[in-house]
Formats: C-alpha cells, sequence, structure tokens
C-alpha cells in the first residue's frame, strides 16, 4: 500500500505542478479525483493567499540556494513540525509547490517538461515533485493511510465544497493552513 500512496503522491504533485508551470495554456484533463480535487483547493488557497505564497516563494528562492527540493523538504517539515498535519496544511504544501516551480520557471532555473500523460514528466519539476511524494508517501504515510490515503482527502475536498458555497466558511477551512504558513513565514524569514 505504502508504494501505492507514494505513486499516487507524486502523480498528484506531478499533475499539479505541470498544471502551475503551463498556465494559461489549457490543461490535460486530471489524471484522478485526487488529482482533480487538488487543483481545485490549491488553486482557491493560492487565490486567497496570493500576495503571502508569492513573497514567502521568493524569499525560499534567494534561499534555497542550487538544490531546491532538499530546501523543500525542510520547510516541509518545519511547517508540521508541531505534529498537527492537516488536509489543510496538505494543501498549503502543494499550493507553495505550485508557486515555488512558476517562479524557477520563471527564472529558468527548472524546465517544465512535456506533458505528464505522455509519460515525460515535468523534467526539473519532477524532483519537486518527487520530494513531496517522498515526505508525504513514505515519512507522513501513517497520517495518510490513518485519514483515508488520497480517497479522504476527497472526501475532504467533497465537503469543503458543499460548505464553502459562503466565502468565510472557505476561510474557516484554510484557517489550519494559515497556521501553518505563519511557521512557513517564520522559518523563511528568520
Amino acid at each position: 500500500m505504502s508504494c501505492g500512496l507514494w505513486k499516487e503522491t507524486r502523480a498528484v504533485a506531478e499533475d499539479y505542478l505541470y498544471l502551475c508551470c503551463t498556465s494559461p495554456q489549457p490543461a490535460p484533463p486530471p489524471p484522478s479525483e485526487s488529482a482533480a480535487a487538488m487543483r481545485s483547493m490549491a488553486q482557491d488557497m493560492e487565490t486567497q493567499h496570493q500576495a503571502r505564497f508569492h513573497t514567502l516563494a521568493q524569499t525560499f528562492v534567494t534561499q534555497c540556494g542550487l538544490d531546491p527540493c532538499s530546501s523543500l523538504r525542510k520547510v516541509m517539515e518545519e511547517l508540521v513540525g508541531d505534529g498537527h498535519l492537516n488536509w489543510g496544511r496538505v494543501v498549503s504544501i502543494f499550493t507553495f509547490t505550485g508557486v515555488l516551480a512558476r517562479l524557477l520557471l520563471e527564472q529558468n532555473r527548472v524546465n517544465p517538461g512535456l506533458d505528464p500523460g505522455q509519460g515525460q514528466g515535468l523534467g526539473n519539476c519532477r524532483g519537486l515533485a518527487e520530494t513531496i511524494a517522498d515526505y508525504l508517501g513514505e515519512e507522513k504515510k501513517d497520517w495518510l493511510l490513518e485519514n483515508g490515503g488520497w480517497e479522504g482527502f476527497c472526501k475532504f475536498s467533497h465537503s469543503a465544497r458543499e460548505v464553502s458555497q459562503d466565502l468565510s466558511m472557505k476561510t474557516a477551512l484554510f484557517a489550519a493552513a494559515g497556521v501553518g504558513l505563519a511557521g512557513l513565514t517564520f522559518l523563511l524569514v528568520r
């Protein structure tokens, strides 16, 4: 199950990073329900906190040196360092990494590669996707499994959509992720 969990985590990450790095071109359909749910939730979170994510990604790029993947791993560890992983924080990891990948692409530090549906993946962005998969699909696999894996994320996403008809409710759903963003801000600014 954990190998399958890692592969699904990588597929969701590759899909989302590909989407971030190829906008505004029409994106291929998501490869799974969990990838579709991540697209929706992460794009909503980015829209809601756009300035903060962009500032954090710029700060990250100036501090990460030549290896953004190992620095991203440290950021993910810090983001959930208080031991309170939740789906909002998972979405914030994906959202931050998407903004980061777009910024690295703009600076010609990554290559988006070909359509992941064609098997060529994201070029250098694949490393960012694999970093997410290594952390969530291996190190945090117990939490993912306890919370229903990516099927559990889809259920969370469906519940969030039902509740988020009201913008204030959507804000409440991302409150836990905001706590993680505050920690990320602290980590990158100190």
